[in-house]
């Protein structure tokens, strides 16, 4: 039996990188008393801003960004696995992306990640968002290695497009993450079914630090972090409420859920629909 201690972090993150850095690293440290060998933040957990032109003044580029170093530091200081679910970056004159990074326990980035799918929709009670405005779309997948076997990185609106997900544990992911800002309308109609829905056709452990809250730039997200195993059994929710959640892990039960419903084999070759 193969067993990882996770942690997913779940904050309100706000237009100040220093408070955001502050609050970060307080619930990592607990996270990490409570024996958590991995632990997630959240999307946009350096800075979390809708104003365009504020957000492109206090961006900085990876080199130079200092959540990423003093996460980088921290990581190694604990010697744990740090997913910095993404991070505000600069990658351009008035282009910006939004970017995860797989920090390892001696400080190194492991793995990075630039989210794919960007959040361009208008909701039926008026709020509107567009990332094509603010970041610069990824164009790969990423699974990174572990000691504890491949690990798929995603980001938020990712979920809604299950081919990611698939792709991913086809590649060996046996943990994917899906750290989120997810909107509080959207997150008390789908959140909790998107992702017991990617951790059942996947049969792997999802994992999904979480922004909360009320956020200084007018948003509001729907909390509520989560870890759900293989077969789609809720192991942990954080509420509504900043802190943190931890789960053992089995990993064996991602080749038990995998025999059981061998799905990931089954994909067929078709032709598409032709309406008419």
């Amino acid at each position: 039996m193969t067993i990882l201690r996770a942690a997913c972090i779940q904050m309100t993150s706000g237009i100040d990188v220093a408070g955001n850095i502050a609050v970060s690293t307080d619930l990592v440290r607990r996270a990490h008393a409570a024996g958590a060998q991995i632990v997630g933040l959240p999307e946009v957990a350096n800075l979390c801003d809708r104003n365009r032109s504020r957000i492109l003044e206090n961006a900085r580029t990876e080199q130079d960004d200092p959540a990423l170093a003093a996460w980088r530091e921290l990581a190694a200081g604990l010697g744990i696995w740090l997913l910095a679910g993404s991070l505000v970056v600069r990658v351009g004159p008035g282009k910006l992306a939004n970017r995860g990074f797989l920090i390892a326990p001696d400080g190194s980035i492991s793995a990075k990640y630039d989210k794919l799918h960007r959040f361009d929709v208008d909701l039926a009670n008026g709020e509107s968002y567009r990332e094509s405005a603010l970041f610069d779309a990824g164009d790969r997948a990423v699974l990174a290695a572990t000691p504890w076997g491949g690990l798929g990185m995603t980001i938020c609106y990712d979920m809604r497009f299950p081919q990611l997900y698939r792709s991913l544990a086809r590649a060996g992911a046996a943990t994917i993450w899906v750290p989120a800002a997810f909107t509080r309308t959207t997150g008390r109609a789908h959140w909790h079914v998107l992702l017991r829905a990617r951790a059942i056709e996947t049969g792997a452990f999802v994992l999904a630090p979480a922004q909360c809250g009320d956020h200084p730039d007018g948003r509001a997200t729907y909390g509520h972090a989560l870890i759900v195993s293989p077969w789609g059994e809720v192991l942990a929710d954080a509420g509504e409420e900043p802190g943190f959640i931890v789960a053992d892990l089995d990993l064996d039960r991602v080749a038990e859920a995998r025999a059981m419903i061998p799905a990931l084999s089954h994909d067929r070759d078709f032709t598409p629909p032709v309406l008419g």
